[in-house]
């Protein structure tokens, strides 16, 4: 259920390994794509294992689910405006699947989550399918035949290298009771090299938002030593370099923010959850959340100083060499640019091919490198693409550069 950036490499290499795969998506386009063989999002090796697995008739898209002996819900979980998780997407997926359920099926959740979801998963589906034995948490339905086994195990992948960590990362699975981790745990092994570790669901859940969280807190740090460092005039790359040949020292680089659909959410399902225990996680998302402004206002001091500059926005991304936008901010610094008038802004992303929606009615326009780099008056590093790497000091020289994420150190 959901092929996005996780369902559909999930899919394409399940059907790689032999699995008969239902692939379900809400959006007709995405479908029609995919069971043409062509894929919607730009990931390394996708585009063949998908091909492959389509043209084998193992890999097939539709709009609606159906029957089947194991259902993965790989679908968006994203916060409201005041940070409350939002679940209805798991939901919708849950109460979809529902009706095609029987006896003895292994649903999972892989969608990362607040603690408890898979405990919802769990309910909705007692609630839509009264008939079926829906294992509860904290007790046991081993060895009930009409069981349905419900389970998380949460993606941990990197874009750019999620074919490959799909099958060599080690997985945590948890399920509702023992029954459910063991089903998961069996499924998982079929196609994991990596180590398949078995919990409780709760704790599978907490697991992945604690790795995400600290990268965010950690993160955190970086950013805001790189604060102190413009207030006390010490360059923050030099800072980091030397105070990470301690060999128990490893600050993370500092940034414009922190993006993505991981990153910049998880934290929040653990504050949530547990707010007044939380409070260092609150602070550091507050602080990666409030960089991107702190980027804006550097540009706009350093912009004055022209009559009408040009600005040149290297990168859109919410990090390097891939094409996701999802909680950009290099994206939302640009726009901000773009609606602030203070000059004439070029946007550099060599992984997306138009204008996004969230820059149109803005001053921005979509180039290369090259014409960006010749005009610009103001040359802000947003994402460090390799190809922003090539750029060299001497082109660089008559501008005005702001790096932000250490493109050129």
């Amino acid at each position: 259920m959901g092929l996005g950036y996780i369902g559909l490499p999930t899919a394409s290499l399940l059907a790689s390994k032999g699995f008969q795969v239902h692939g379900v998506d809400v959006s007709p386009q995405v479908v029609e794509t995919i069971n043409a063989g062509h894929i919607h999002i730009r990931e390394p090796a996708l585009d063949i294992l998908v091909k492959s697995a389509v043209q084998s008739g193992r890999l097939t898209a539709h709009t609606e689910p159906a029957a089947a002996d194991i259902f993965i819900l790989a679908v968006p979980t994203p916060f409201k405006d005041d940070f409350e998780p939002d679940l209805r997407y798991v939901e919708d997926a849950t109460r979809a699947i529902a009706p095609y359920l029987a006896a003895g099926n292994l649903v999972i959740l892989e969608s990362t989550s607040p603690v408890g979801t898979t405990e919802k998963v769990a309910a909705w589906i007692a609630d839509a399918r009264p008939d079926l034995v829906v294992p509860r948490r904290g007790i046991q339905e081993i060895d009930v035949p009409e069981s349905v086994h419900v389970a998380h195990c949460p993606e941990r992948v990197l874009p750019g290298q999620i074919i490959r960590e799909l099958v060599d990362n080690d997985r945590i699975v948890g399920g509702i009771d023992e029954a459910s981790t063991a089903a998961a745990a069996d499924f998982y092994r079929h196609f994991v090299a990596g180590e398949v570790l078995e919990t409780d669901s709760r704790t599978a859940e907490l697991a992945k938002l604690t790795e995400n969280t600290f990268r965010d807190v950690n993160i955190a740090l970086a950013n805001e030593l790189s604060q102190v460092c413009d207030h006390l005039g010490v360059d923050v790359w030099d800072l980091i370099q030397l105070s990470n040949r301690h060999p128990r020292v490893n600050v993370l680089r500092p940034g414009p923010g922190v993006g993505g659909h991981c990153i910049a959410v998880d934290p929040w399902f653990i504050v949530h959850s547990a707010p007044e225990q939380a409070r260092l996680i609150r602070m550091a998302r507050e602080v990666n959340a409030g960089k991107p402004e702190q980027v804006v206002a550097k540009v706009r001091a350093k912009a004055a100083r022209f009559q009408s500059p040009t600005i040149a926005c290297l990168g859109l991304t919410y990090k390097p060499d891939i094409d996701d936008l999802r909680e950009s901010p290099a994206l939302y610094i640009t726009a901000q640019l773009g609606r602030a008038q203070v000059g004439r802004v070029l946007a550099v992303e060599p992984h997306v091919d138009s204008l996004p929606t969230a820059l149109q009615d803005t001053n921005v326009r979509l180039c290369g490198l090259d014409i960006a780099l010749n005009e610009a008056d103001i040359v802000l590093g947003l994402v460090a693409h390799r190809g922003f790497r090539k750029v060299s000091r001497q082109t660089l020289q008559e501008k005005i550069v702001i790096d932000t994420c250490g493109i050129w150190r």
